[in-house]
């Protein structure tokens, strides 16, 4: 069993009226921002389980695209999101799969694009409390929550790419909290999930990107 503090009980500083449907979703989406970076043309949201059938009543919807705004859980603008969406031009949809089975009830899927070519996928869960997890980047499952600095690295699965990453690192003296591999199969696409509890200095990021086997760099900064 998980320990929960009294703060997971009581829930974040938010905008209501639910820590999970609400607070958790907007920081599904608020991350999803920060790891795509550009600017955000069109946005497509699936609601799974719970989330569908309670998104209007408890502002899910309203709560997922004030996180693409880049509203954070407790900003009063969520109550606009749809007007201030319309305002900064963002097509945005909303589908809703009430028969698909997801691994957890308050799940939604996020598809963003550019209008110039770049998508990116994101699946995340909110897990009560206001906190949530991303567990899909593009096809490929992943377990991380953005509550430390974050380096997501897109790679090719071959050998010494981690030991670049964690050299790098200890170049610059930077702790790594946290390291993870996920992959489609040996040596197909991977991310490798590097969490630290320090800023991660973004100069570090063009020394990783010289091995051969590294696609792209997404920096989330706490």
């Amino acid at each position: 069993m998980n320990f929960l503090s009294i703060f997971d009980v009581i829930g974040p500083n938010m905008i209501g009226p639910s820590s999970s449907h609400t607070a958790g979703a907007c920081a599904i989406s608020l991350l999803a921002k920060k790891m795509f970076r550009d600017d955000i043309q069109k946005v497509t949201f699936t609601l799974y389980g719970s989330f569908s059938k309670t998104y209007k009543g408890h502002g899910t919807d309203k709560a997922l695209l004030g996180g693409i705004l880049g509203f954070g859980t407790d900003d009063e603008r969520i109550r606009d999101a749809f007007e201030l969406a319309k305002e900064h031009g963002l097509d945005y949809t909303f589908i809703i799969d009430e028969k698909t089975v997801m691994n957890h009830p308050n799940t939604a899927d996020i598809f963003m694009e550019d209008g110039h070519g770049k998508e990116l996928f994101i699946r995340g869960e909110s897990i009560g409390g206001g906190k949530m997890k991303i567990v899909r980047i593009n096809n490929i499952d992943v377990d991380f929550t953005g509550e430390y600095s974050t380096l997501i690295v897109q790679q090719i699965d071959k050998p010494g790419v981690i030991a670049h990453i964690t050299k790098c690192f200890a170049k610059h003296e930077v702790n790594i909290a946290f390291l993870r591999l996920f992959r489609e199969d040996k040596g197909a696409k991977a991310f490798t999930i590097v969490e630290s509890d320090e800023t991660i200095p973004e100069h570090i990021l063009d020394e990783i990107h010289e091995n051969e086997h590294i696609r792209e760099l997404m920096l989330i900064q706490v």
